[in-house]
Order: structure tokens, then sequence, then C-alpha cells
């Protein structure tokens, strides 16, 4: 499995899974979190969309975008991929999933492991590694 934000770097962490899933013949999942959206924005941004797509305005559009990029990634290179958006703290998001699909290895960028800002703060790579219950690749991705 592999985690996302959409950004650059988590596309490298993303291309790097999905090659190891075609070389082993292994089944992707892609997570992503999402923060909730306030109900007064959504209802604004509806609003403002035409009525045949207004269905897709909601707290998931930007994550659900992420998603199928990366579904679509993998399916390029012949891996079966299923996306799981999930709500709330990526690092929660990405070990949840990972024990709710019994997942062999998380993969996940390096991004946030470096300066003093990782000890205050914490980083979803740093979080991953300390508490996955399965293999963890950090990927080089800055």
């Amino acid at each position: 499995m592999v985690g996302t934000d959409g950004s650059e770097t988590a596309s490298e962490a993303v291309r790097q899974a999905i090659e190891l899933a075609r070389m082993s013949g292994a089944k992707l999942a892609v997570i992503a979190a999402f923060e909730p959206v306030p109900q007064s924005r959504i209802r604004e941004e509806k609003g403002d969309v035409p009525g045949d797509v207004s269905y897709a305005v909601g707290p998931r559009e930007d994550v659900n975008v992420t998603l199928e990029a990366a579904v679509g990634m993998a399916k390029q290179e012949g891996v079966e991929a299923e996306p799981h958006p999930r709500q709330g703290d990526p690092a929660d998001a990405i070990l949840d999933v990972a024990e709710q699909t019994g997942a062999d290895l998380i993969v996940v960028g390096n991004k946030g492991m470096t300066g003093a800002k990782r000890f205050v703060l914490g980083s979803v790579p740093n979080k991953v590694s300390h508490h996955a219950p399965c293999g963890v690749l950090i990927v080089r991705t800055t």
C-alpha cells in the first residue's frame, strides 16, 4: 500500500510502490487523507457550479482526484489498485488501512523527515514507521 497527498514528492512514492506491486504481482492499496470541509463552504461551492456536476462537490472532492490519478497510474502499468479515501490524520489513515487490509508493505515518501520540525510536530513517515503492523519502505523523494 502507498499513501499520497497528490504532491510531486508523493507521486514518486506512488511510482515506486506501483513498480514493486508490478514486479511482485501484488494488488496496491492507495490511501489519501482529507480534512473535513465546513458545510457552509460546500453549499457555497455547489451554488457556483452547474447542476449536472454539483454532485461532485463535497468534502472528498480533492482527495478523490488524487486517488483517481494514482489508481490510473497503476492501471497503466498493469497493476490492480484500490483507492482508500480517509478522513483525518494521514498517518492514522495509512495505519488504519494497513491493519484493515492486512498489508504486507507500506510505502511512504520521506517528506517531512528532516530538520528540527519533525521532533515537534512529527511527520507521516516517522509515525508510520513507528506504528506500522508490517514492513515500511520510506522512499527518498526530496
